[in-house]
C-alpha cells in the first residue's frame, strides 16, 4: 500500500504543471498530512522530486511547492519502424536528452537489426553522458500485432521474417537494460499522456500514421490495450465498399486503401511517381512517400486528389472509433503524419464532425501530436517510466 500510495503522490505531482504543495497533495489525493509528509521525504531521499521555492498567498506560512526531479530517473525509447528507427534518452519529466535515428537495416535478418539498434542504444547513452545507473530501463516500440506477454512481434507488415521475433529477451541481452515491448500506436497514447500537454488529457484516439495506420485509445487519462495488447488495430474497417481487395478476403479496408504503400502505388499507377521505387521495403515506401508529398504541395491536382481522397477515407475509420467510444478529441501523429498535417487539418475536422453521432452536444477536437515526430520513441521510453512510477492496480495485489 505505501508503493501504491508513493505512486499516487508522484503520478498527482506529475500531472501539475507547476508543482504542488504538502497541503494540496492531501486535498487531491485524500490521505493524511503525516502520510503526504512521509512519502514526500521518501520521494526526495531517492531525488525523483525537489522542494522547488515556497508559495503564498495571504496570510499563514508559505507552502513549499515539490516538483518532478528531471535528472532524478531516465528511460530509453525505441522505435522500430519498418522504415526509420529512432533513439531518445527521456528525463523524468518526458523532456527529450539525446536523440538519434537510423535507416532500418534491410534484409531478412533480425538479429543484425538486434545488433545495430543495440550498438546505437549504447552511442546514445554514452553521448548524452547520464549516468547509467540511474536509467530505469529500455521501452520499444514495434508494428502491431504483438504478443504482448511474450514480447514478441507477429508479422508485422514490411518486415519480412520478423515473424514471431522475441524482441524482448534479444534486447535484454544485447544490452544489459530490462525491456518493455508494446505496440507504436499504444507507445504514442501513452508518449501523449506523458508529454503531450493539453492534447493528452482526458480520453482521445492517437491515430497513428506510419506504414500502416492504427489507433491508440486513453479513455479518462487511462491507456486501454484490450485482452492482449492489441487494441486499435483498425486496419480492416472497410471505408471504401468499392475500394481495392484486402488479404482478408473483402474490400476497401484501411489496410488495402489508405496507407501510405497503397497511395505510392496509386501514384505509381498514375504516372505520377514512375519507377521511384525499387522495393517494397519500409525506407523505399517513405521515399516515395515523401516525393508524393512534395509534388502535393507544389500544386500537383492528381497529388493532391490522392492525398485528399486519404482524409476522408481515414475520416471514415476515425468516424467508427470515435463513435463507438465517444472520445472528446481525435490525435494525429507518427513517422509519416508531418507531410499530410496541413491537408489533414483542413479537411478531417469538418468531415468528421458530419459523421459524429454526438454533434448535437459536444464537438470532437481534431489536432496534431503535441510530442513531435518522435512520438513512437517518447512513448516507448514512457512505457518505462509508466511502469515504474505511474499508480497501477497490481500494485495492491499480495503474492499467496
Amino acid at each position: 500500500m505505501g508503493d501504491f500510495n508513493l505512486t499516487v503522490i508522484l503520478d498527482a505531482i506529475r500531472r501539475s504543471s507547476g508543482g504542488l504543495s504538502r497541503v494540496e497533495l492531501a486535498q487531491i489525493v485524500g490521505l493524511s498530512p503525516q502520510t503526504i509528509s512521509n512519502i514526500s521525504r521518501r520521494l526526495l531521499d531517492q531525488h525523483l522530486i525537489v522542494e522547488a521555492g515556497k508559495e503564498g498567498s495571504g496570510p499563514g506560512k508559505p507552502r513549499t511547492i515539490l516538483r518532478l526531479n528531471p535528472s532524478g530517473m531516465y528511460a530509453i525509447g525505441v522505435h522500430l519502424d519498418p522504415a526509420v528507427t529512432t533513439f531518445v534518452l527521456l528525463d523524468l519529466v518526458g523532456a527529450v536528452v539525446q536523440h538519434s535515428r537510423i535507416k532500418t537495416p534491410g534484409g531478412n535478418d533480425p538479429s543484425a537489426v538486434i545488433s545495430t539498434i543495440a550498438a546505437e542504444i549504447e552511442q546514445l547513452v554514452s553521448d548524452s553522458g547520464v549516468d547509467t545507473g540511474k536509467i530505469a530501463g529500455l521501452g520499444l516500440a514495434a508494428p502491431g500485432p504483438i504478443d504482448l506477454d511474450a514480447g514478441t512481434v507477429v508479422d508485422p507488415p514490411l518486415m519480412p521474417g520478423w515473424d514471431r521475433v522475441e524482441l524482448r529477451e534479444a534486447l535484454k541481452e544485447a544490452t544489459g537494460y530490462s525491456v518493455l515491448v508494446d505496440k507504436d500506436v499504444t507507445s504514442a497514447a501513452v508518449a501523449e499522456t506523458w508529454a503531450g500537454g493539453p492534447s493528452g488529457a482526458g480520453s482521445f484516439i492517437f491515430m497513428y500514421m506510419g506504414t500502416g495506420i492504427g489507433c491508440g485509445i486513453v479513455l479518462n487519462d487511462e491507456v486501454i490495450r484490450g485482452t492482449s495488447g492489441n487494441a486499435g488495430e483498425i486496419g480492416h474497417i472497410i471505408v471504401d465498399p468499392d475500394g481495392p481487395p484486402c488479404d482478408c478476403g473483402k474490400r476497401g479496408c484501411v489496410k488495402s486503401s489508405c496507407i501510405p504503400q497503397v497511395l505510392v502505388a496509386e501514384a505509381e499507377a498514375a504516372g505520377i511517381l514512375a519507377g521511384t521505387r525499387t522495393d517494397d521495403s519500409g525506407p523505399e515506401v517513405q521515399k516515395s512517400f515523401s516525393m508524393l508529398c512534395d509534388l502535393a504541395d507544389a500544386g500537383d491536382a492528381r497529388a493532391i486528389a490522392i492525398i485528399d481522397k486519404s482524409a476522408v477515407l481515414v475520416t471514415r475509420a476515425v468516424s467508427a472509433v470515435t463513435n463507438t467510444l465517444d472520445v472528446e478529441r481525435v490525435v494525429f501523429g507518427g513517422p509519416f503524419w508531418t507531410r499530410m498535417s496541413e491537408r489533414y487539418l483542413e479537411q478531417v475536422p469538418a468531415l468528421l464532425e458530419a459523421d459524429s453521432a454526438a454533434r448535437l452536444i459536444h464537438t470532437i477536437e481534431v489536432v496534431g501530436t503535441g510530442v513531435g515526430e518522435d512520438v513512437g520513441a517518447v512513448g516507448a521510453a514512457c512505457l518505462v517510466l509508466e511502469y515504474m512510477l505511474a499508480p497501477r492496480a497490481q500494485r495492491l495485489l499480495l503474492e499467496s
